[in-house]
């Protein structure tokens, strides 16, 4: 019973080092709706196209985190149709 005790220690180390490397590594890298958000809050916006090619999403996915996970972080987000393409653009409360 020892042996395994021992290995379940070891086991809840090794995850919560594995946790610790996860985070720092996010820290220099930006997640996929940092990403966006910055795509979205840019001067003239993001087509859909763009959105979808910096962050490797569907396009429902984008149009997901364009309604859900942005407008949680305080971004209005609105549209417009700019020579036949559909821009958004996202502006943080001031």
């Amino acid at each position: 019973m020892t042996t395994t005790n021992n290995k379940k220690s070891l086991t809840k180390a090794g995850k919560a080092d594995a946790v610790k490397t996860t985070k720092t590594s996010k820290s220099s890298n930006p997640s996929r709706l940092d990403q966006l958000q910055q795509l979205v809050t840019s001067e003239g916006g993001a087509s859909i196209a763009e959105m979808v090619s910096a962050t490797g999403w569907q396009i429902h996915s984008v149009r997901g985190a364009l309604a859900g996970a942005l407008k949680k972080r305080g971004l209005t987000i609105t549209s417009e149709k700019i020579d036949g393409v559909r821009r958004y653009r996202g502006v943080l409360p001031a």
